[in-house]
């Protein structure tokens, strides 16, 4: 099985041609963007977008140089979101969950249990599912590169019980990210769902104000979460990707040659990503059982039904509308 070590491939990353350029290093470039993400520079959607930026830089010769800020230095998500709008920065990578308060329908890649894997997720994300919710974002002068990037899909870890069945869920304290799609949710199981920032998620564990909380295996790895946690249950409950959203005024400001290098460079930039976490889908399990996690996979068949008896498929099936929803069952099949 091939091991993805994610410190080397940073440094393959920084060591690309025109990389010290997307650290900082580029005064002689005719054009200056600022790109903002809240994950950190050893997360593979950061490393891979510092690399595109390289690229770009170099093929561009020197004229456009595209500084990546991670780990929420421009601010939180909310506050970069009204920065990219306001065209204060250019370009901004951000959840498909999280976007959805403005954007409703960037929360179709993301309704509970409805995709089955990666590849039917792929294909209605290249598709016309994913041309929907670009159609959507532009409507408010947001442009999304070509391909969206992978945060992929989420696990529940608890501190208390393993969980099997949604009835596992039953009353439980589980930190659930701001989103009105999570909370309906969990409520949905009868769990109490509970919004806490992510920098607060850790100690919320350890001092049990909340028992679970859901994530992909990724974000469990890099928060070291599996410290405060005893079970994982692989349900793939949500999928969870990264738009990369563009300020429609910069964009069309730029020449055509560089418009079209900045989409070429961050699709084929997300491709790569959507490998690296390939990988790290394979290779956490494991790796999470190594740091003392009881990890278990319930029938996620279980759960399906449970949303639908609760209605909520039908709620929201109602929320993002008849035409959304359709595009969204041509691929994964009658939900409600």
């Amino acid at each position: 099985m091939i091991q993805l070590n994610r410190r080397a491939m940073l440094a393959g990353a920084l060591a690309a041609p025109g990389a010290l350029a997307a650290c900082g290093k580029g005064p002689d470039a005719e054009i200056v963007w600022r790109l903002g993400t809240n994950l950190p520079i050893t997360h593979p959607l950061s490393a891979r977008m510092k690399e595109a930026a390289g690229r770009i830089y170099e093929q561009s010769g020197h004229r456009l140089f595209i500084e990546v800020y991670p780990s929420a230095q421009l601010g939180t998500d909310a506050d970069m979101l009204a920065q990219v709008r306001a065209g204060a920065i250019q370009m901004l990578s951000i959840s498909g969950l999280i976007m959805s308060i403005l954007v409703p329908q960037t929360a179709l890649s993301g309704i509970g249990f409805a995709f089955q894997d990666r590849t039917q997720l792929f294909n209605a994300m290249d598709g016309t599912l994913g041309t929907k919710i670009k159609d959507a974002l532009a409507g408010h002068h947001l442009i999304a590169t070509p391909k969206v990037f992978e945060s992929g899909f989420r696990q529940i870890t608890t501190s208390s019980r393993p969980i099997n069945s949604p009835a596992d869920l039953r009353g439980m304290k589980i930190r659930v990210p701001l989103g009105s799609l999570w909370t309906s949710m969990f409520r949905s199981f009868g769990a109490a769902p509970t919004s806490i920032n992510f920098s607060e998620v850790y100690s919320a564990l350890q001092t049990r104000v909340v028992e679970g909380q859901e994530n992909p295996l990724a974000v469990v790895d890099t928060g070291k979460l599996y410290e405060v946690q005893r079970y994982c249950a692989l349900t793939n409950h949500m999928w969870d990707g990264f738009w990369l959203l563009q300020n429609e005024k910069a964009l069309n400001k730029l020449p055509g040659d560089l418009r079209d290098l900045v989409q070429i460079e961050f699709a084929n930039a997300a491709d790569l990503q959507r490998a690296d976490l390939a990988v790290l889908a394979e290779t956490l399990p494991q790796k999470m059982q190594a740091e003392g996690l009881t990890l278990n996979t319930p029938d996620r068949e279980l759960f399906r039904q449970h949303l639908r008896n609760e209605g909520f498929y039908s709620h929201w099936r109602s929320e993002l509308g008849e035409d959304s929803w359709r595009v969204l069952e041509n691929y994964v099949g009658a939900l409600a």
